[in-house]
């Protein structure tokens, strides 16, 4: 699904991330580990096409992602559902207009019922109303969960999704991302958070992928 071969990519003139070979598979659960600054974020950016290589290859769905035209990348992002850590809301409109955005962006159809059951299986469904401003953090991050997936998208990226939450809503947004993995979602989670790491891997097969001197490389058991 998303392939990098040999992938570099340097920043401010010093290279962040060097000779990565990697393959998403269908369906496979994915952490991402690493300091602060070793280019967690900037992985993600070159999985859905965001940033390209400075060197190497990257494959979205078999589609060599230099060769991409802007709207081909459009279209490609559609089947890859993106949450960041700081997610970003239109705080003038009602929770259930932003998780639906990417729909009207991409000028399909809202199902009411649809988004209503989106918005109950995160856990949001008395606040589709609420403006953001009034949502926690926790719920913020349901509902960007909710919009990064409202597409229907093959692959959800995720980064550092926890990190502003305590550990009761952590294990709430996790459980939603093993759910949408045993749906047959791809799944790749950037974090720090060890313990969260451990309780998936408690529950799945989950991949560990650390940074490590710009390269990637399978974590240790002990986690």
């Amino acid at each position: 699904m998303i392939a990098l071969e040999n992938v570099a990519y340097s920043y401010g003139g010093g290279e962040l991330l060097s000779d990565i070979s990697l393959r998403l598979a269908p369906g496979s659960f994915h952490f991402l580990t690493g300091p602060s600054g070793a280019g967690k974020s900037t992985f993600l950016k070159l999985c859905y096409g965001e940033l390209l290589p400075t060197a190497g290859r990257i494959t979205l769905f078999d589609r060599e992602v230099r060769g991409l035209s802007r709207d081909d990348i459009a279209l490609t992002r559609r089947r890859i559902g993106v949450v960041h850590q700081d997610c970003q809301f239109l705080d003038h409109l009602p929770l259930a207009a932003n998780v639906a955005l990417p729909l009207t962006v991409a000028g399909k159809p809202s199902g009411a019922q649809d988004l209503t059951d989106l918005l109950t299986w995160v856990g949001l469904g008395n606040l589709a109303d609420a403006r953001p401003p009034q949502l926690s953090g926790g719920e913020r991050q349901r509902a960007a969960l909710a919009r990064a997936i409202i597409m229907g998208p093959d692959v959800i990226l995720a980064d550092e999704p926890t990190g502003n939450l305590d550990w009761e809503m952590s294990l709430r947004l996790l459980t939603l991302l093993v759910e949408l993995n045993r749906m047959g979602k791809t799944v790749l989670i950037a974090t720090h958070d060890l313990n969260l790491i451990r309780q998936a891997k408690s529950q799945i097969a989950a991949r560990v992928l650390r940074i490590t001197k710009r390269k990637i490389q399978l974590a240790g058991a002990d986690l």
